[in-house]
């Protein structure tokens, strides 16, 4: 077993894990986080994104041991001050069918509109192509990435595909 330390939601975590236990297992079966999902479990899906560090990474692909001394954000740690405006458009645009893949998609989303100012549905596609989601047809989560980003640009490209 190794010892880590890293904050989870902003909250400090010290655990034993086994040197090759998934940040993935970490966060779900000890942290009880469940909105990180098992999708694939090979990291084709994206399901599982997680920030680290203000980065997306895939936690069915990182071990625990690599995120000792980071910061590890999960949907579950956006909502400690109310809704984040990702989280808000995701409800007024409808962007949600089942639910699996909408916490990685959310965290995608605040990852891109952290990072671009006024991104475009070009952006958007770019940044969101990662996750897969089987439920719909990404046009109401795009909508929704491009109004919490405050930017209507390309918003019409957004229904003609």
């Amino acid at each position: 077993m190794v010892r880590v330390s890293f904050r989870v939601n902003g909250e400090p975590v010290e655990l034993d894990v086994k040197p090759n236990e998934l940040l993935l297992n970490t966060l779900r079966e000890k942290l009880g986080l469940t909105s990180v999902k098992y999708g694939c479990g090979i990291g084709e899906c994206g399901n599982c994104t997680v920030l680290v560090n203000g980065e997306p990474v895939l936690a069915c692909l990182t071990l625990t041991v690599d995120v000792d001394g980071c910061e590890v954000l999960t949907v579950e740690g956006l909502s400690k001050g109310g809704l984040t405006r990702v989280q808000k458009a995701f409800i007024e645009e409808g962007a949600v069918q089942c639910g699996y893949c909408t916490p990685a998609f959310i965290l995608m989303a605040e990852f891109l509109v952290r990072s671009k100012q006024e991104p475009s549905i070009d952006d958007v596609r770019e940044y969101l192509k990662g996750v897969l989601c089987r439920c719909t047809g990404y046009v109401n989560i795009f909508k929704a990435v491009l109004k919490a980003s405050e930017s209507g640009r390309g918003r019409e490209k957004v229904d003609k595909g």
